[in-house]
């Protein structure tokens, strides 16, 4: 079955860099579209970046030029490199993608905070 794993979290300063990962498994991970999504406390989960099978990319505005989003799909594996990270990064980071339904991962906490 499909499952999604990621690991990576953790706190950071202020100005501080995390690398994400989510390993994929029980599909073929080289045809799929990628996402990560953040939810904070209090608010709704959002889109943070995607990646295409085709590795088209792209970003919420409020992460652009901070982070990048990329897959090896030798290792079924996505990334997100997460730079100058702020307080207002502080989420649980989910990987998602949709084959045939949707799928999640279980999240891995980021907090940002001096």
């Amino acid at each position: 079955q499909v499952q999604l794993v990621e690991s990576g979290g953790g706190l950071v300063q202020p100005g501080g860099s995390l690398r994400l990962s989510c390993a994929a498994s029980g599909f073929t991970f080289s045809r799929a579209a990628m996402t990560w999504y953040r939810q904070a406390p209090g608010k709704e989960r959002e889109v943070v970046s995607s990646i295409s099978s085709g590795w088209r990319t792209s970003y919420a505005d409020s992460v652009k030029g901070r982070f990048t989003i990329s897959r090896d799909n030798a290792k079924n594996t996505v990334y997100l490199q997460m730079n100058s990270l702020q307080p207002e990064d502080t989420a649980v980071y989910y990987c998602h993608c949709n084959w045939g339904r949707e799928y999640w991962g279980q999240g891995t906490q980021v907090t940002v905070s001096s």
